[in-house]
């Protein structure tokens, strides 16, 4: 209940007084008496806002020093580098003294993560008020009720469900929203060696893209003229394309407007016909076309997501926290559509994260509050996350073509969500094996959707 301010009302008791003395004076919007004594308004004023900060002081919160844990398998806090990370770091320390808290940043390790927070959501104490956690790990969470829903703990008030600008909500999963996370621009798509293209005089992918020139067919085209013996060894010494196949696969299958397996409407994605054209297509670049580099000699081991870096690859498909270190330059371009695709999905997102508030946190609304307004400071950056994209790339149509066109394409994947999904089993049989893609489906097929009908009844 709001406290009334008694001295306010006598103020406004008085000039109602002094209205009905004058006579009836017209409603003009100004006041006879202020002309006489143009102090009177202003110390009115003075009056009234110290009586509308001491109402504002008393909606906020005294939380008695209470500790607010924010968890990840890194740390989160910030480093105090940047102008904005020291703008942060000042914002925390006002925020804590405005609700009487202390902000704490936990690291747990990322093999420990999950089990910790199952355990303690299990006895009524979450190990920490908001959480970092993969989309992966947050769908059975959300299945079992161990996760609030947004309506839970934000208002019409918050950022969040305005601007959006200092958090932003993050992709809906299970069908609700659940998950926020500060503003982004970045997304994972299709890199080139530079260095290679102008050796190899090929054309550059940027260039197809903005003549409506970029797919599955040019993409093969520049693999196949990149694939070069260049010291006359009689061996390939110069590849097309590199990546872990596993992802390929689930990258050109959401570029084909597709999905290895469909949360929203809880059914398996293997036989769908646009994940099999996708499979098809990369089981061609592998076992017919034979542009891929293979460094380990298995074709779907998961290292292969770092052979490009040898410095002897066109194209690749790689996140650009990968791009550390590299000897070479590179460009970026979004992994081409598929001939049932669409600019608006052009990889799958299968490695998501965001916050998250847990059941059994005391006053989710409340930290929420402090937490979105822990980044409610001076917009110092052009856009969000430009220090950490220019710290990557050097080339600012490198940060354009993300920002305009990779970020924000993601489609959320989940597959490793589900306990037996054969996604493994499935491209193993059809890039290591070489077996019908169409066989292959259908001999998975069920054992995929088991999977995910079984995570829906635990």
């Amino acid at each position: 209940m709001k406290r009334w301010n008694v001295l306010p009302l006598m103020l406004l008791a008085v000039l109602f007084f002094v209205s009905a003395c004058s006579g009836g004076t017209a409603q003009t919007g100004v006041d006879p008496g202020a002309a006489a004594n143009p102090g009177s308004n202003t110390e009115a004023a003075e009056i009234n806002k110290e009586a509308g900060a001491e109402e504002k002081t008393a909606d906020v919160p005294d939380l008695g020093g209470r500790v607010i844990k924010v968890a990840a398998w890194w740390d989160l806090k910030p480093a105090g580098e940047t102008a904005s990370d020291k703008a942060r770091l000042d914002k925390i320390a006002e925020v804590e003294k405005k609700y009487n808290v202390k902000i704490e940043f936990v690291n747990v390790p990322f093999e420990e993560y999950m089990n910790k927070f199952t355990t303690s959501v299990l006895a009524g104490e979450p190990f920490a008020d908001i959480v970092q956690m993969e989309y992966k790990s947050a769908l059975p969470a959300i299945l079992k009720g161990q996760l609030l829903p947004l309506s839970e703990f934000t208002t019409a008030d918050n950022n969040i469900n305005q601007e959006g600008n200092l958090i932003a909500k993050y992709p809906a999963i299970a069908g609700s929203e659940y998950a926020f996370e500060s503003p982004t621009s970045i997304g994972l798509g299709l890199h080139y060696n530079r260095d290679l293209f102008k050796k190899l005089s090929l054309p550059d992918p940027q260039e197809l893209y903005e003549k409506g020139e970029w797919n599955w067919d040019k993409f093969l085209e520049i693999a196949k003229l990149a694939a070069k013996d260049t010291d006359n060894d009689g061996k390939i010494d110069v590849y097309g394309f590199s990546g872990w196949a596993i992802d390929v696969i689930r990258h050109f299958t959401a570029a084909n407007g597709g999905t290895i397996a469909d949360d929203v409407n809880r059914k398996e994605g293997l036989s769908d016909p646009k994940t099999i054209e996708a499979a098809e297509f990369v089981k061609r670049l592998y076992n017919v076309e034979n542009v891929v580099k293979v460094k380990t000699g298995d074709k779907t081991n998961w290292e292969e997501t770092n052979t490009f870096k040898d410095g002897d690859v066109a194209l690749f498909t790689a996140a650009e926290w990968q791009l550390g270190d590299l000897t070479f330059s590179v460009g970026v371009v979004p992994i081409p559509n598929g001939p049932q695709g669409s600019k608006n999905v052009t990889y799958a997102n299968n490695t998501a994260a965001a916050k998250f508030i847990a059941k059994g946190v005391k006053d989710p609304k409340v930290v929420y509050q402090i937490y979105e307004e822990t980044f409610d400071i001076p917009q110092i950056e052009e856009y969000p996350g430009q220090d950490y994209l220019e710290s990557l790339y050097t080339d600012e149509r490198d940060i354009q073509m993300i920002r305009e066109h990779i970020a924000g394409t993601g489609r959320i994947l989940l597959d490793d969500a589900y306990t037996g999904y054969p996604i493994g089993d499935y491209v193993n049989d059809i890039i290591k094996n070489n077996a019908s893609v169409t066989a292959t489906a259908e001999k998975y097929k069920a054992q995929a959707q088991a999977a995910i009908d079984k995570l829906g009844k635990q």
